[in-house]
């Protein structure tokens, strides 16, 4: 299970909520000024269970356990809420990536870059097979290509989903295999056919799939990515 401590390196400090809405029996627990950390850890479980459209301000301060005037500080509305949970869901995903990058040696050769690449789009579809609810959340509110690489949805090491397939790219075409009038968009290609296969594992015509068939067909998607890419 991920967590905001799992995809988070680096730590905010804020202002020190003590005195400013925070309930007594919190004081103790945001005396630093994590408030924010914690709103968004509730967000995740939020978003765990019903994924972005379960994200609700109220609920997120009643787990946090502080008022929910409290919030107001840290987001101006749900969906500044809903925002950074989505940037904390990506960041559990690029964890999930890491986590099967982790399986497959460095790219040194043609082939061994190609390995890489099914490892970043098989980690992607095991994350959308095993948190749903962060997966809708990371990947199914609205946003812009130009935060791609932002340091809040990073995973342990440091890069983001985006990132992470990028830089799978980048060795094809280091190798030889990616020619290099081919690279310039390749992530929307590749991104955009192993994402449609887990919205329709998710919540479409392919939901009800036995488990092997679902593994087949994800195999089978990244292969005919890795190849035809």
């Amino acid at each position: 299970m991920y967590t905001l401590s799992t995809i988070e390196r680096r730590g905010r400090r804020d202002p020190d909520e003590e005195g400013h809405g925070v309930m007594s029996t919190a004081r103790a627990t945001y005396r630093h000024g994590d408030l924010r950390r914690s709103l968004i850890q509730a967000g995740i479980e939020l978003a765990r269970e019903g994924g972005p459209d379960a994200v609700v301000l109220r609920e997120a301060t009643r787990r946090a356990g502080v008022s929910p005037n409290a919030a107001y500080r840290h987001f101006a509305d749900r969906a500044a809420l809903v925002g950074a949970v989505s940037d904390a869901a990506q960041g559990a995903a690029a964890a999930a990536i890491e986590a099967e990058l982790a399986t497959v040696p460095e790219a040194t050769d043609a082939a061994s870059a190609q390995e890489r690449l099914r490892a970043v789009g098989i980690g992607y579809l095991r994350f959308a097979r095993d948190e749903p609810g962060l997966f809708r959340a990371a990947f199914g509110v609205p946003g812009g290509l130009d935060r791609a690489f932002v340091a809040e949805k990073a995973g342990p090491g440091g890069t983001s989903p985006y990132g992470l397939l990028a830089g799978a790219l980048d060795d094809l075409a280091r190798f030889g295999v990616l020619p290099p009038e081919r690279r310039q968009g390749a992530e929307l290609l590749a991104w955009s056919a192993v994402h449609g296969l887990a919205m329709l594992l998710l919540e479409g015509p392919l939901h009800d799939l036995p488990e092997e068939v679902r593994v087949m067909a994800g195999r089978g998607v990244v292969e005919m990515v890795v190849r035809g890419i």
